[in-house]
């Protein structure tokens, strides 16, 4: 080993293989598991004709009721065009429509349609036993758990990033 290469001080890695001590493995696990957890959901949808980043804002829109594009974006992780985008597809398709937002004329509101509150109770049933299979393993009490500390990892008590 030269004297110019730096040394290393632990066995690290990032991989997402089960004890990985990276500080990069959680972000590698969580990754793995959304993209399984969004397959399945996404064939769960398949069937209403819309994708998750259309259900996504259908589930704000239950969540909040009308809600601005602002909003709705930062509710989503999306941005501006995107939510553009996934708004102009929801109102062609009925679900969803814009709205003038009284005392400002630049700002329109989102509000999903009796049809969209009926595709999501659909689309609900539909993914219930899909995502019963999804966590199957871990048990009920698994189950309950990884919800709790996913929230609770998402959605810290003091709102520190």
């Amino acid at each position: 080993m030269s004297a110019d290469a730096p040394r290393r001080t632990t066995a690290s890695r990032a991989t997402d293989r089960p004890g990985d001590a990276s500080p990069f493995a959680l972000g590698l696990l969580l990754r793995q598991a959304h993209w399984r957890a969004a397959t399945v959901m996404s064939e769960a949808l398949r069937p209403f004709g819309i994708e998750l980043r259309h259900f996504a804002v259908l589930i704000v829109l239950v969540d909040r009721g009308p809600t601005v594009q602002r909003d709705l974006a930062a509710a989503t992780g999306s941005d501006k065009a995107g939510i553009m985008r996934v708004v102009d597809d929801l109102e062609r398709k009925g679900l969803a429509v814009r709205k003038n937002v009284p005392g400002d004329r630049r700002v329109r509101a989102v509000e999903i349609t009796p049809q969209g509150v009926e595709l999501f109770d659909a689309a609900h049933v539909a993914a219930e036993p899909l995502a019963e299979r999804l966590v199957a393993d871990l048990g009920s009490d698994g189950s309950e758990q990884l919800r709790d500390l996913l929230t609770r990892f998402a959605y810290p008590a003091d709102g520190e990033a």
